[in-house]
């Protein structure tokens, strides 16, 4: 099996589907588990786990989603909706050969497996958000949401504040380095409190004020894991990432036969009690059992913050594995 810190020694394809170019890695035999990473992120992010789970007897695939890394990065916006995203999965699932896949979601990548889980329920039996409560449909269009919160605060939400093309990436674009490491900092649950991420940009601050920079990489991350990153976001820039933040109007408009739908399948929520976005998803986890009548367990992790894959890899293969193990034998 492949070390965990060096990317070079896993399995890496390429393969045209859904209209783009998708890079995955692929490493293991048996079920099929398809791990989608979040923002600011590649499938470097899973790669502690995808050893776990190809060590316990599964096939992992974990692909850069559209925008990220190696796969393809569209120029036009509206090419990275929530719906192109799942459809990216189900093509990815059928250029495999393969029949069905437990679905593994991070922050933005939860959001594609609870989309691709609702389109495609047969092909996806069972799915794992991490960190992220995917909520359902709002009753209310994203952007007035957050013009609410604007009124209430006098500060932007930061989906909000990614909205406007060429800020928030002129930014992040302007030293990667310093960029990611402030951000897998401050969504930490080892952010000092001056560090830790305001979710609100205030009049006369830029996003990288909310997200202080501790000057290195964190502890539990590394600084040969932090180039890894810095690398593709050199090359690719934080524009096509952050598109999938200014679909959220269009994804609200093109989702309305969602509305009042509850994700049925078997599923499992990790997160971490650390996480700074919690308190704006609290009152969602305590009604997930609503939202998904299948949830097997949900769990926030002590100490942990918003990054729990980087951050806790061994409990989030832990929870993983068990998940797997107890889940896919019922669903045979």
């Amino acid at each position: 099996m492949p070390l965990a810190t060096d990317p070079a020694s896993f399995g890496h394809h390429l393969l045209q589907a859904n209209g783009i170019q998708i890079h995955y890695v692929d490493e293991g035999s048996g079920p099929l588990v398809i791990l989608l990473h979040g923002f600011p992120y590649t499938w470097f992010e899973w790669r502690h786990q995808i050893v776990a789970l190809a060590h316990a007897g599964y096939r992992v695939i974990a692909p850069d989603i559209r925008g990220f890394g190696e796969s393809g990065k569209p120029a036009n916006t509206e090419d990275y909706t929530i719906l192109h995203c799942a459809g990216d999965v189900v093509a990815l699932l059928a250029a495999l050969g393969e029949r069905r896949a437990v679905l593994v979601g991070h922050d933005l990548g939860a959001w594609v497996a609870a989309a691709a889980t609702r389109l495609r329920p047969a092909l996806f039996p069972a799915l794992v958000l991490v960190s992220t409560v995917v909520p359902p449909r709002e009753a209310q269009r994203p952007s007035e949401g957050w013009a609410e919160i604007e009124a209430r605060t006098g500060g932007r939400f930061y989906h909000h504040y990614f909205q406007q093309p060429g800020l928030a990436d002129v930014q992040f674009d302007q030293d990667p380095a310093v960029s990611l490491r402030s951000i897998y900092n401050a969504i930490s649950g080892t952010a000092s409190e001056a560090e830790r991420w305001r979710l609100i940009v205030m009049p006369g601050e830029t996003a990288l004020d909310t997200l202080p920079d501790p000057g290195h990489a964190p502890a539990w991350l590394g600084e040969h894991a932090l180039a890894e990153y810095v690398r593709h976001y050199v090359a690719g820039g934080f524009t096509p990432p952050l598109a999938h933040y200014r679909c959220r109007d269009l994804n609200w408009k093109l989702t309305a036969a969602w509305a009042g739908q509850a994700i049925t399948q078997p599923s499992l929520f990790v997160g971490g009690a650390a996480d700074p976005a919690l308190t704006a998803m609290q009152s969602l986890y305590d009604r997930m059992e609503e939202i998904y009548p299948g949830l097997v367990r949900k769990a926030l992790l002590p100490g942990v913050g918003h990054g729990a894959p980087e951050e806790s890899p061994e409990q989030i293969s832990r929870e993983l594995v068990t998940f797997l193990d107890m889940t896919l034998p019922g669903l045979v």
